[in-house]
């Protein structure tokens, strides 16, 4: 599941996947149900994944010259900035749609939802079988996460608690695998 060829880009995933780990712990907590231990569950996994991210980063910045699957003008560098583009776009109009609709309640899924899709490009882009299991994964939360009740919870609320352990446990593993390949170079 994890191509070790690019350790850097194994790093990075990590760095990348930890600021995720953040922004959807923090968006879960925009309305979580009633008891506090949903909200120390989310300040958790914000923690952890904050500190995901500043070590992978730390790393990827000091190994910042071994070799990625994207580098700067090749093919697979421009089929990365068009696949990030056609995200946000596809994101940003749905997401006026579902307002104009009165269904802004399913922004959060239907965000996740997109990310959790475009990964199976990337994984294709970076060479990383890991990144078609996030896409699965996530694209699976979303979906849950659209169907779950929002009496209880909102569906932000979901998308986070499930998701963000997601992105947590993916780059994790690909941050110490990466690491592992680094240091033995």
């Amino acid at each position: 599941m994890l191509d070790t060829m690019h350790p850097r880009d194994l790093v990075m995933i990590g760095a990348v996947f930890g600021l995720a780990t953040v922004l959807w712990a923090g968006w879960a907590q925009e309305a979580p149900p009633r008891a506090w231990v949903w909200r120390a569950v989310l300040g958790l996994l914000s923690v952890a994944g904050l500190a995901l991210a500043a070590w992978s980063a730390t790393l990827a910045v000091r190994h910042w010259g071994s070799g990625t699957a994207i580098e700067p003008g090749s093919r697979a560098f421009t089929v990365y900035l068009v696949v990030f583009w056609v995200e946000v776009l596809v994101a940003g109009v749905a997401g006026v749609l579902l307002a104009r609709t009165g269904h802004s309640d399913l922004l959060a899924p239907l965000v996740l939802l997109v990310v959790g899709v475009h990964f199976v490009a990337l994984a294709g882009v970076f060479g990383q079988p890991v990144l078609h299991l996030a896409a699965g994964l996530l694209s699976g939360v979303a979906v849950l996460a659209a169907l779950l009740p929002s009496s209880t919870a909102a569906h932000s609320f979901w998308c986070g608690v499930l998701g963000a352990p997601v992105f947590l446990g993916l780059g994790l593993w690909s941050a110490v695998r990466g690491a592992g390949v680094l240091a033995g170079a």
